[in-house]
């Protein structure tokens, strides 16, 4: 793992080094997905675990112990994530089970992966921190999302928080701090990350070779990391054709990108299609563009003939869509069905 703290965290990096003598059993680091926080977590438990670490306070990348950490064999380093996020990663899924319930091996491929942390995850880490650390010194639990855990997993964490085993630091990164117990914020200390400068965030992502680089910025919220991976993943095909529909909904055209989108990940359909309804809006009541800059004359086309009640409506559906959007559906049914809904936004 490359030591990575990107320039809009180097104040967060300063500051926990400054408090490093006298940090407490348990960290919590929350701010916007897409900002390289989870980086940042990481670099920091290397660092900590680092044998040889130079006085700058980074891991020095050669010793013993970073180099198990960048096998993600580190026998005093444990990382806590959904399954889901860890087949993304390339990591080896633990195999436990979302609900916490003991499963049966199941086949590769014959059910989804869990995009929760269930309670036998963090049962698990009973036995890591109640031995002897394997190199006699500080041990690191890093959990991420947090907000994964499910009630069962949050109360079992809860527990450990309450009585932390000596030499145990836990890491917790969470994206939406309402999302977790009041009494798991309570036992830690926190750190807050905030939304990179825009221009600082272009000029990164400039440097990283990024062509049109203030667009891919606009386009991912202001979220730099997610930006450089979108852009790294070469075209905007599938985006540019849900947005040039929305741009002249027509219900023969609207159908037909429903057949051309039904193989995109559902989710990344409704953040798009949610984006566009949002600069809609605030085009309509404010005369602002935020995510998709690069469509200003077509927003403002929609957002002139746009109902004001049916829009409201839809920007409310659209958040329901997105909680539901990693369950089974039909694709393309659902995509029909989001955008025929959009059409009627046209109806007056």
């Amino acid at each position: 793992m490359e030591n990575l703290v990107y320039p809009w965290h180097l104040e967060n990096w300063r500051h926990l080094l400054r408090t490093e003598p006298k940090l407490p059993h348990a960290l919590l680091f929350y701010g916007p997905s897409g900002t390289g926080i989870d980086t940042f977590a990481e670099t920091f438990a290397k660092a900590l675990l680092c044998e040889k670490r130079p006085e700058s306070g980074d891991p020095c990348n050669a010793c013993e112990s970073c180099h198990w950490f960048d096998l993600h064999t580190h026998p005093d380093y444990r990382m806590v994530m959904p399954e889901a996020l860890e087949i993304a990663r390339g990591i080896e899924p633990s195999g436990d089970s979302a609900s916490g319930e003991e499963e049966a091996p199941v086949a590769k491929g014959s059910r989804e992966p869990s995009r929760k942390i269930g309670i036998d995850r963090i049962r698990a880490l009973a036995d890591f921190i109640n031995i002897s650390t394997h190199r006699g010194g500080r041990r690191i639990v890093f959990i991420c999302p947090a907000e994964a855990m499910t009630s069962e997993s949050s109360n079992a964490l809860l527990k450990m928080l309450e009585e932390p085993p000596p030499q145990t630091l836990f890491i917790l990164l969470a994206h939406h701090l309402d999302a977790l117990l009041p009494t798991i914020v309570s036992r830690c200390f926190k750190t807050a990350f905030s939304m990179p400068d825009r221009d600082l965030a272009c000029s990164w992502l400039t440097q990283q070779g990024v062509a049109d680089a203030q667009n891919w910025l606009a386009q991912e919220g202001g979220a730099p990391v997610d930006a450089l991976h979108q852009a790294q993943q070469g075209g905007r095909e599938e985006m540019t054709r849900l947005l040039d529909t929305l741009s002249a909904p027509d219900d023969t055209a609207l159908l037909a990108a429903a057949e051309k989108l039904q193989k995109v990940p559902m989710g990344d359909i409704i953040t798009w299609y949610q984006r566009w309804l949002c600069d809609v809006l605030s085009l309509r009541l404010a005369g602002h563009i935020r995510y998709y800059p690069g469509y200003r004359s077509q927003l403002e086309k929609v957002a002139a003939r746009a109902d004001s009640l049916q829009l409201a409506e839809a920007v409310r559906e659209s958040g329901q869509r997105k909680r539901v959007a990693d369950h089974p559906l039909v694709a393309r049914l659902a995509i029909e069905d989001m955008l025929l809904e959009y059409r009627k936004i046209f109806s007056r």
